[in-house]
Protein backbone atom coordinates (compact mmCIF):
# COMPACT_ATOMS: atom_id res chain seq x y z
CA UNK A 1 0.00 0.00 0.00
CA UNK A 2 1.39 3.37 -0.84
CA UNK A 3 0.89 5.88 2.07
CA UNK A 4 -0.44 9.17 0.48
CA UNK A 5 1.36 12.16 1.97
CA UNK A 6 -1.26 14.47 3.55
CA UNK A 7 -2.74 11.30 4.96
CA UNK A 8 0.05 10.51 6.96
CA UNK A 9 -0.74 12.62 9.88
CA UNK A 10 -3.88 12.53 9.43
CA UNK A 11 -3.81 8.79 9.95
CA UNK A 12 -1.82 9.26 12.84
CA UNK A 13 -3.92 11.11 14.87
CA UNK A 14 -6.39 8.60 13.55
CA UNK A 15 -4.38 6.19 15.52
CA UNK A 16 -3.67 7.90 18.63
CA UNK A 17 -7.10 8.48 18.86
CA UNK A 18 -7.76 4.29 18.98
CA UNK A 19 -4.98 4.15 21.45
CA UNK A 20 -6.57 6.59 23.92
CA UNK A 21 -9.88 4.78 23.41
CA UNK A 22 -8.10 1.34 24.33
CA UNK A 23 -6.12 2.85 27.08
CA UNK A 24 -9.17 4.04 28.78
CA UNK A 25 -10.81 1.16 28.72
CA UNK A 26 -7.89 -0.49 30.16
CA UNK A 27 -8.12 2.10 32.95
CA UNK A 28 -11.82 1.48 33.59
CA UNK A 29 -11.34 -1.87 33.69
CA UNK A 30 -8.66 -2.01 36.24
CA UNK A 31 -11.33 0.79 38.56
CA UNK A 32 -13.84 -1.59 38.23
CA UNK A 33 -11.72 -4.50 39.38
CA UNK A 34 -10.51 -2.53 42.12
CA UNK A 35 -13.93 -2.00 43.34
CA UNK A 36 -13.97 -6.06 43.59
CA UNK A 37 -16.12 -6.72 40.60
CA UNK A 38 -15.44 -7.18 36.84
CA UNK A 39 -16.59 -4.92 34.26
CA UNK A 40 -18.90 -7.98 32.42
CA UNK A 41 -20.22 -8.64 35.95
CA UNK A 42 -21.20 -5.06 36.16
CA UNK A 43 -22.46 -4.94 32.92
CA UNK A 44 -25.07 -8.29 33.76
CA UNK A 45 -25.62 -5.33 37.36
CA UNK A 46 -26.64 -2.66 35.03
CA UNK A 47 -28.48 -4.85 32.58
CA UNK A 48 -30.39 -6.46 35.23
CA UNK A 49 -31.18 -2.89 36.63
CA UNK A 50 -32.53 -1.12 33.52
CA UNK A 51 -34.49 -4.34 32.86
CA UNK A 52 -35.81 -5.88 36.02
CA UNK A 53 -35.16 -9.71 35.87
CA UNK A 54 -33.85 -11.76 32.96
CA UNK A 55 -33.36 -14.96 31.35
CA UNK A 56 -29.97 -16.26 31.31
CA UNK A 57 -30.42 -16.00 27.83
CA UNK A 58 -31.39 -12.59 27.28
CA UNK A 59 -28.42 -12.00 29.77
CA UNK A 60 -26.01 -13.84 27.26
CA UNK A 61 -27.40 -12.15 24.28
CA UNK A 62 -26.47 -8.87 25.88
CA UNK A 63 -23.24 -9.70 26.64
CA UNK A 64 -22.10 -11.53 23.58
CA UNK A 65 -20.89 -14.07 24.83
CA UNK A 66 -21.30 -18.00 24.85
CA UNK A 67 -23.28 -20.10 27.41
CA UNK A 68 -20.28 -21.39 29.56
CA UNK A 69 -19.12 -18.11 30.38
CA UNK A 70 -22.68 -16.34 31.02
CA UNK A 71 -23.52 -19.27 33.50
CA UNK A 72 -20.08 -19.17 34.91
CA UNK A 73 -20.49 -15.23 35.20
CA UNK A 74 -23.69 -15.34 36.91
CA UNK A 75 -22.47 -18.16 39.40
CA UNK A 76 -19.73 -15.17 40.49
CA UNK A 77 -22.38 -12.68 41.00
CA UNK A 78 -24.58 -15.24 42.65
CA UNK A 79 -21.93 -16.74 44.89
CA UNK A 80 -21.16 -12.27 45.72
CA UNK A 81 -24.93 -12.15 46.43
CA UNK A 82 -25.49 -9.71 43.77
CA UNK A 83 -27.98 -11.78 42.44
CA UNK A 84 -30.39 -14.55 42.61
CA UNK A 85 -31.30 -17.38 39.95
CA UNK A 86 -34.54 -19.09 39.89
CA UNK A 87 -36.98 -21.04 37.74
CA UNK A 88 -39.50 -19.06 36.06
CA UNK A 89 -42.52 -19.93 37.10
CA UNK A 90 -44.11 -20.00 33.57
CA UNK A 91 -41.87 -22.50 32.15
CA UNK A 92 -39.51 -24.57 34.37
CA UNK A 93 -37.00 -24.86 31.87
CA UNK A 94 -36.34 -20.86 32.11
CA UNK A 95 -33.97 -20.14 34.33
CA UNK A 96 -34.65 -16.08 35.74
CA UNK A 97 -31.84 -14.30 37.25
CA UNK A 98 -33.01 -10.91 39.52
CA UNK A 99 -30.74 -8.63 41.64
CA UNK A 100 -30.49 -8.39 45.32
CA UNK A 101 -30.62 -5.22 47.46
CA UNK A 102 -27.04 -5.51 47.07
CA UNK A 103 -26.51 -5.66 43.55
CA UNK A 104 -29.04 -2.96 43.23
CA UNK A 105 -26.57 -0.75 45.35
CA UNK A 106 -23.87 -2.05 43.94
CA UNK A 107 -25.70 -0.75 40.35
CA UNK A 108 -27.01 2.45 41.03
CA UNK A 109 -23.96 3.76 43.42
CA UNK A 110 -21.38 2.79 40.28
CA UNK A 111 -20.75 5.70 38.22
CA UNK A 112 -21.52 4.33 34.10
CA UNK A 113 -18.82 4.50 32.41
CA UNK A 114 -16.72 2.42 29.52
CA UNK A 115 -18.60 0.09 27.63
CA UNK A 116 -21.75 0.35 29.81
CA UNK A 117 -21.83 3.55 28.98
CA UNK A 118 -20.82 3.91 25.69
CA UNK A 119 -23.71 0.66 25.05
CA UNK A 120 -26.27 3.08 26.66
CA UNK A 121 -25.20 6.18 24.79
CA UNK A 122 -25.35 4.51 20.96
CA UNK A 123 -28.90 3.61 21.94
CA UNK A 124 -29.79 7.42 21.55
CA UNK A 125 -27.46 8.28 18.68
CA UNK A 126 -30.00 9.05 15.25
CA UNK A 127 -29.76 6.21 13.22
CA UNK A 128 -27.48 7.77 10.11
CA UNK A 129 -24.75 8.84 12.63
CA UNK A 130 -24.73 5.51 14.15
CA UNK A 131 -24.84 3.94 10.78
CA UNK A 132 -21.52 6.05 10.09
CA UNK A 133 -20.24 4.80 13.23
CA UNK A 134 -20.73 0.79 12.41
CA UNK A 135 -19.09 1.85 9.08
CA UNK A 136 -16.32 3.20 10.45
CA UNK A 137 -15.61 0.11 13.12
CA UNK A 138 -16.01 -1.87 10.45
CA UNK A 139 -13.40 -0.72 8.24
CA UNK A 140 -10.94 -0.61 11.35
CA UNK A 141 -11.73 -4.58 12.16
CA UNK A 142 -11.06 -5.65 8.31
CA UNK A 143 -7.91 -3.22 8.36
CA UNK A 144 -6.47 -4.78 11.52
CA UNK A 145 -8.38 -8.26 9.59
CA UNK A 146 -10.21 -9.26 12.66
CA UNK A 147 -11.54 -12.83 12.08
CA UNK A 148 -15.02 -12.47 10.74
CA UNK A 149 -14.81 -9.30 10.11
CA UNK A 150 -15.55 -9.33 6.02
CA UNK A 151 -18.61 -11.54 6.92
CA UNK A 152 -19.88 -7.88 8.78
CA UNK A 153 -22.04 -5.47 6.69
Amino acid sequence: MDEKPESGALAGETFHNLLRTLRFLRQHTHQMKSQGISPRGYAVLRFLFESGSATVGQVQAYLYCSPSTTSALISQLEEAKYLLRARSRKDNRVVVVELTPAGQEVAERTPLGGLPLLRHRLRTLPTDKLQRLNEALIEIMQLMEVPGSDEVS
